[in-house]
């Protein structure tokens, strides 16, 4: 259970501070040294455990169904693992067997008479991805913002398109999105050649309307005249129950909230790194970054390369340890989660996008297969599954790879330019 301590208006922290606007006093007001414990949240830990399996299968639903059998052999599956997410030493076939309510297991063969396992859709799992399509076409300009908005948030308007494969799932674009929704906007995106040799995508156009954050829109309804008015803008700050909160942090958390906020939209090149003002601004970039996904968290990793697209300093993500009011990182599932704590009540989200329910959908399905197979519902004889193809009827099915194989997973192996950050293991 959360505890929320809202630091909605300024005027509930019981003490003035003033200060003198412009860049002498950003640049006078030293970054403090302080931590806070990292505590664990049973509530949002729970938002992320399963996650993993949820995206894994529904990634594997979208190659499959991409293909005109709706099928795959798992050789052309296995050469996608990457995307998946999943833990090294569990084979990819393994993960699929577990839910039969949604993979369907045949066989064919191949040119030396070898039988190679194949995968297809269930009926049911056929039906909720096309429900899954319709949602994305009845919410394509919400999904075409979301992107816009992400752009808009780097330096140079540009993204290298591995950076967005990451970040696909959590921003809710369609898995092909590269040809299911880049080409039908040319008057807003453009692909372009980067200097490392990857592709990336650009924005051509800004946006006025898009570029008021999350917390400038809230911030109405939350702050008083004259906070709004100086751009002293608070985050809702919440805490597991029983966090324990040391007077000096305490002080020095009002006397943050108090600093003037920076909107992550703006040119933010004149404020000192080292000062908290500078760490407020990223502390905003994150806040909407982590707004822009449809279930208000990704996982670490995948923004620990940004720090140049996003013009930010050195160890830029130890903000999530500096601030678990405002972040909380989940260690579940062997990486490290950021959830956006304002965005849920315990286990609930606050905002639901109608992806969310499509996912929970699926993930009540890959359960019901689970439990429905330790029971023993799913023995069948290899013989009824066993179909006399040749393998090279396979090799029609396959989506090309051109189109299909992730960015992210073809230039997995590739060094980045982009500096990351390391995580830190024994806060205060």
């Amino acid at each position: 259970m959360v505890q929320c301590l809202l630091f909605n208006r300024a005027g509930q922290f019981g003490f003035v501070y003033r200060y003198k606007k412009g860049f002498d006093y950003q640049q006078k007001c030293g970054l403090v040294n302080v931590k806070l414990k990292w505590a664990k949240d049973r509530a949002l830990d729970g938002v992320v455990a399963g996650e993993r399996d949820v995206r894994a299968a529904c990634i594997l639903v979208s190659m499959i169904s991409s293909t005109r059998q709706c099928r795959l052999p798992i050789y052309h599956l296995s050469r996608r693992r990457g995307q998946l997410g999943l833990p090294h030493d569990l084979k990819l076939s393994t993960f699929v067997r577990r839910y039969p309510s949604v993979f369907h297991e045949s066989y064919v063969f191949d040119s030396g008479g070898t039988r190679v396992p194949c995968f297809g859709l269930a009926p049911e799992a056929l039906e909720l991805h096309g429900e899954e399509l319709n949602v994305f076409e009845e919410n394509r300009m919400d999904i075409v913002n979301r992107l816009r908005k992400l752009l808009m948030l780097t330096r140079e308007w540009t993204l290298p398109l591995q950076t967005i494969d990451q970040l696909k799932w959590d921003l809710g674009l369609p898995y092909d999105y590269h040809a299911s929704l880049i080409p039908y906007h040319p008057e807003l995106f453009s692909l372009v050649n980067l200097p490392d040799d990857r592709v990336g995508l650009k924005l051509l156009s800004w946006d006025d309307e898009l570029t008021v954050s999350e917390l400038e829109k809230n911030a109405a309804l939350q702050q008083n005249e004259e906070d709004m008015k100086d751009g002293c803008l608070a985050f809702p700050i919440g805490f597991t129950r029983g966090f324990g909160l040391k007077r000096k942090c305490m002080d020095w958390l009002k006397e943050w909230q108090r600093l003037p906020y920076t909107s992550p939209y703006t040119d933010a090149s004149h404020l000192d790194p080292r000062t908290d003002v500078s760490e407020k601004r990223i502390v905003g970039v994150f806040h909407e970054l982590l707004h822009l996904t449809i279930q208000k968290k990704t996982e670490r990793k995948n923004v620990s390369n940004l720090r140049m697209p996003l013009a930010l300093p050195q160890k830029f993500t130890k903000v999530f340890e500096r601030h678990p009011g405002i972040f909380y990182l989940s260690k579940k599932n062997d990486t490290q989660t950021v959830v956006l704590r304002e965005a849920y009540d315990r286990q609930k989200l606050l905002q639901r996008h109608p992806l969310v329910e499509i996912r929970e959908r699926f993930a009540s399905m890959l359960r019901k297969g689970l439990l429905d197979r330790s029971r023993g519902l799913y023995k069948t004889s290899e013989d009824s599954d066993l179909e006399h193809e040749r393998l090279n009827d396979a090799y029609d099915d396959e989506i090309s790879d051109n189109q299909c194989i992730s960015e992210e997973e073809s230039c997995c192996d590739l060094p980045s330019k982009y500096d990351s950050d390391e995580p830190v293991h024994d806060p205060c």
